[in-house]
C-alpha cells in the first residue's frame, strides 16, 4: 500500500516503484535529468498495461503507436543513488489524437512495522502529451473509440 502525506492511499493503478541505480546518475550520484523522462515513460507504459493496452497490440491491431509529442518537466529537487522512487501517471485528458498525462516522481521510504510505502518528498512533476500516430502514414490520427472508452473507464472520473 502507498500512503501520501495526508495519510490517504494512492491507487496502485497509477504508480510504479523504481530504485535509482548507478547507471541513472552522474559522477556526483545525482540522477541525470534525461533519466527522469525514462522513469515517466515506464510509468505511462505500465499504466497502459494495467488498462490492458499493449504497445505491440496497438501496432498490430490498429496500426497506431502512442508516442511522446510534448513534455513539460519541473525539476524540484534531485533524486540520488539508491533512492526508492514512486513514479505516478494519471490521465488528465483525452481529445482527438492526444492523451495528456499528469506525472510525478516522489522519493519514498518503507515503513518498518507495516511494510507500507510512505510518500516522502516530491522531486519532479510533469505533463506529458502523447500523440496517436498512424504507423503506415506516420501522421496523427484520432484515438480509436474503443480505446478511448477503455482509457476513460480506467482513469478519468
Amino acid at each position: 500500500m502507498i500512503i501520501d502525506k495526508n495519510k490517504k492511499m494512492i491507487s496502485e493503478d497509477h504508480y510504479i516503484q523504481c530504485r535509482v541505480y548507478l547507471e541513472d546518475t552522474d559522477a556526483q550520484g545525482v540522477v541525470y535529468n534525461a533519466n527522469y523522462l525514462r522513469f515517466f515513460e515506464r510509468a505511462r507504459t505500465e499504466w497502459l498495461r494495467k488498462a490492458l493496452i499493449d504497445h505491440n497490440d496497438l501496432k498490430i491491431r490498429y496500426n497506431i503507436l502512442l508516442v511522446l509529442s510534448k513534455i513539460e518537466v519541473n525539476f524540484i529537487t534531485p533524486a540520488c543513488l539508491d533512492d526508492l522512487l514512486l513514479v505516478t501517471a494519471k490521465i488528465h485528458s483525452i481529445s482527438g489524437a492526444k492523451i495528456i498525462f499528469d506525472q510525478s516522481i516522489y522519493k519514498s521510504s518503507v515503513l518498518e512495522k507495516s511494510g507500507d510505502l510512505l510518500y516522502k518528498k516530491l522531486l519532479v512533476s510533469g505533463i506529458a502529451e502523447v500523440a496517436c500516430i498512424d504507423t503506415i502514414r506516420s501522421k496523427p490520427v484520432r484515438i480509436p473509440k474503443d480505446l478511448v472508452n477503455k482509457l476513460k473507464d480506467r482513469d478519468i472520473k
